[in-house]
């Protein structure tokens, strides 16, 4: 059993020793948080310590804080927030579940959420305000600097998803007629800088984009060259309007650490950098996890009951329909099933294998497209590889099923039927999972969120339909 660490004690008994996170482990082997450790903040919490949670809070990174956050009781989130103050870093904010982000935010002054913004870098402060309504988010601005609102509200003017959402507006740009020694003055006595870059951009006096210089490459030259010596000027960039998913795919071809970002009229107004992709990575794949199970792509671990129930509730009315549809082949032989109970048995075993081949093909198919790595140019040759896959499967899943099903209800032709049905449903399958989420790309529609609907119908229907009917030919069965 852990032992239980009061952490006021230990930091009234460390003086000078370290701090509090030295003393107190706050995650355990499986790098989870320790219960110990979150209640030990929770006493301290409510009982208003600030000296120790401002040390706690200042010495956990952002992501950390974040879990901290989220394993707290809702009540006491908030107050976390309050007592803590200006040393409370609201980057952390945005690595907790968009449900407890808005319901911190709503709790909060709006003084007091201003005060947290301005210490945000712009791309972090967007994502902060983004999830609130219109009337919170001006309540918000009007508290802080013109500069500093002019900023952020151009970058919420930009669609969702885009580049001009993810983009930092800090940046270093300079003339390209400077030299290597005049840019390096420059970033050593310009005191706001953005906390991390790497590379400087050169830019005309009305800003517009001239080419990029890596830091590596600037401080390889001497001092006297110029700047224009060293200048890409096809260095790939990205605008305010290309899809975040586009950026992260250009990111991950090129091996981009960090991409200007240009608006319509090729002023440079900003930067992505790789950090940003990364979450933008985690979120695309996260969505079309959730797509591909019928799960919207906002739901979230901490939402209640009632948002999740009504989340979930069309697709499973679409999958109810689609259930009845299958349903009603088996409707088409009735008096089969009656006359040969076996039938009835052995239906849904060649649904569910053609169901289990189809959902393989599919969840490749989604991915390709996702990746860019299918398309017109391959497509038939993708299509027609996933067929023989599904026929060779199915010829020897009919040979295993056929034994199968002989030996266990004596009747030899059984077999034969049920082969034929599996080699039938699994090329089905695999046509299916191949060419639907293919239709559903063409006509611009997402194939993560509708594909599986529609696959498992057809091998559903496909299934008992080839099965009763093969059945019905070969035994005689009306």
């Amino acid at each position: 059993m852990a032992e239980n660490i009061d952490v006021a004690q230990t930091a009234e008994a460390r003086p000078g020793q370290g701090s509090v996170l030295d003393h107190l482990l706050m995650r355990d082997e499986e790098g989870q948080l320790r219960r110990e450790f979150v209640e030990e903040m929770t006493r301290a919490i409510h009982a208003a310590d600030r000296p120790l949670l401002c040390e706690v809070v200042a010495e956990l990174h952002e992501a950390d804080l974040g879990d901290l956050i989220a394993a707290l009781e809702p009540e006491d989130r908030v107050t976390l927030v309050e007592i803590t103050g200006t040393d409370f870093d609201f980057s952390a904010l945005n690595e907790v579940d968009d449900a407890v982000r808005e319901e911190i935010l709503e709790e909060l002054e709006p003084e007091t959420v201003a005060e947290g913004v301005r210490e945000l870098e712009s791309d972090d402060a967007v994502q902060l305000l983004q999830g609130l309504d219109e009337e919170d988010q001006e309540e918000i601005l009007e508290r802080l600097s013109p500069p500093e609102r002019v900023a952020i509200e151009r970058v919420l003017l930009y669609p969702e998803n885009s580049a001009g959402r993810r983009m930092q507006t800090a940046f270093i740009s300079v003339p390209p007629d400077w030299t290597v020694g005049q840019a390096i003055d420059y970033m050593r006595d310009t005191p706001d800088l953005p906390d991390r870059f790497y590379e400087i951009y050169a830019v005309d006096s009305e800003q517009h984009w001239q080419g990029a210089v890596s830091l590596d490459t600037l401080l390889r030259a001497r001092r006297p060259v110029p700047l224009v010596d060293l200048i890409e000027e096809d260095r790939r960039r990205v605008s305010v309007l290309d899809d975040q998913e586009e950026v992260a795919r250009m990111f991950g071809k090129y091996n981009l650490v960090a991409a200007p970002v240009v608006d319509t009229t090729n002023r440079l107004v900003g930067v992505i950098t790789i950090d940003d992709v990364v979450d933008v990575i985690e979120e695309e794949a996260d969505e079309d996890l959730k797509a591909l199970g019928g799960v919207t792509s906002d739901e979230e671990l901490s939402d209640n009951v009632w948002t999740i129930a009504r989340g979930r509730f069309n697709w499973l009315l679409v999958n109810l329909a689609t259930a009845f549809l299958a349903s009603s082949v088996l409707g088409l032989f009735e008096g089969q099933l009656e006359k040969m109970v076996a039938l009835a048995v052995l239906a849904p075993i060649v649904a569910s294998q053609g169901g289990n081949a189809a959902t393989q093909t599919m969840t490749v198919a989604v991915r390709a497209l996702a990746t860019r790595e299918l398309g017109s140019n391959n497509a038939f040759r993708v299509v027609m590889r996933e067929a023989m896959v599904g026929l060779v499967n199915g010829l020897a899943f009919a040979v295993i099923t056929g034994v199968a099903a002989v030996a266990w209800f004596k009747i030899p032709g059984l077999g034969v039927v049920i082969g034929l049905a599996i080699i039938c449903n699994l090329v089905a399958g695999a046509l299916g999972g191949i060419l639907i989420p293919m239709v559903l790309d063409r006509v611009r529609a997402d194939p993560a969120v509708a594909s599986g609907t529609f696959v498992t119908t057809i091998t559903d229907v496909v299934g008992f339909f080839s099965f009763l009917g093969i059945a019905t030919l070969w035994f005689g069965l009306k």
